[in-house]
C-alpha cells in the first residue's frame, strides 16, 4: 500500500468536514473561529486528533523547540487552517517545511477566507520528488 493511500481515508475525512465548515460559515471569520468548527465537525467524523498541539520542531535529527499546530489527525496528518483572501506559494512552503520539521509525511492546508474552500495536499516524499526534477 503507499504512502499516499495509507493516508487517503483520513484527509477525505478532514476534507469533507472542512467543506462542511465553509457551506455553513462561509468567509470572513478569523482563523480561530473556523478551528472551532472543524473540532466540531472533526468530533463528527471519529477520527482521533488534538487542536492546538504543541509538537516537537527537529533540525538535522536534534529536538530544536516546540511549536503549535492547528491540528494533528490521527497523530499522522497535520491540518493547518489559513483564513485569508489568498494563499501563495509561501504558505506551501511553509506546510512543506512543517512536515520535514515535525517530522510528518502528510499535510493539509486549508483556506477558509476565500469564497470556496481552497485545500492544498502535501506527501512530504511527493514533494522531495518535484524538488528533485
Amino acid at each position: 500500500m503507499s504512502l499516499d493511500s495509507r493516508f487517503n481515508h483520513i484527509t477525505e475525512k478532514i476534507i469533507g468536514a472542512a467543506f462542511q465548515v465553509h457551506r455553513k460559515m462561509g468567509a470572513g471569520f478569523q482563523e480561530v473561529i473556523y478551528q472551532r468548527c472543524l473540532a466540531i465537525e472533526l468530533e463528527k467524523t471519529g477520527l482521533v486528533f488534538a487542536r492546538e498541539v504543541s509538537m516537537p520542531l527537529y533540525y538535522d535529527g536534534h529536538n530544536v523547540g516546540l511549536r503549535r499546530v492547528d491540528f494533528l489527525v490521527e497523530e499522522n496528518v497535520l491540518v493547518e487552517l489559513k483564513a485569508l483572501s489568498e494563499i501563495t506559494n509561501t504558505h506551501f512552503a511553509q506546510i512543506i517545511n512543517y512536515l520535514n520539521a515535525y517530522q510528518l509525511e502528510v499535510g493539509l492546508l486549508l483556506n477558509f477566507g476565500e469564497p470556496s474552500l481552497r485545500i492544498k495536499r502535501f506527501v512530504k516524499s511527493q514533494q522531495a520528488n518535484k524538488l528533485n526534477q
